[in-house]
């Protein structure tokens, strides 16, 4: 179970899985995201690290975005819809990107990526980084 603040408001969510990824800067990880006949990739990596928040860059599913994550704040994490939303609007998997914490001295990011898939509709394969 992971708490989440929405707004100073708690909210308890169950996951199905949960990961801790380490990265280097422009290190990038990659993730099979499977369902149906459809196989889709994710991938991240972070390229600046100032002042507390950590610049990562992700894609999915033909979508780039770049966010900022600040480590044991609100907005630490990021939200990424792993299939269209369409009839099982309430009930679409998604990950939830965290940004755990900084270490100065290896020079790395901690992630911690949370799967939520109550209905148990994708398959993930965690790919070697590069």
């Amino acid at each position: 179970m992971i708490v989440v603040s929405i707004n100073n408001t708690l909210f308890a969510i169950d996951f199905k899985d949960m990961k801790k990824i380490s990265l280097k800067k422009d290190e990038q990880k990659k993730i099979l995201v499977k369902y149906g006949s459809v196989d889709k990739l994710f991938k991240f990596r972070w390229t600046l690290y100032i002042d507390g928040g950590l610049v990562v860059f992700k894609s999915y599913d033909k979508i780039v975005s770049q966010n900022i994550l600040y480590d044991g704040t609100s907005r630490s994490m990021c939200k990424v819809y792993l299939m269209p939303k369409g009839l099982n609007y309430g009930r679409t998997p998604y990950m939830l990107l965290k940004f755990k914490e900084f270490d100065y001295k290896k020079q790395e990011a901690l992630f911690e990526l949370y799967i939520f898939d109550k209905d148990m509709q994708v398959l993930i394969e965690y790919l070697k980084n590069n």
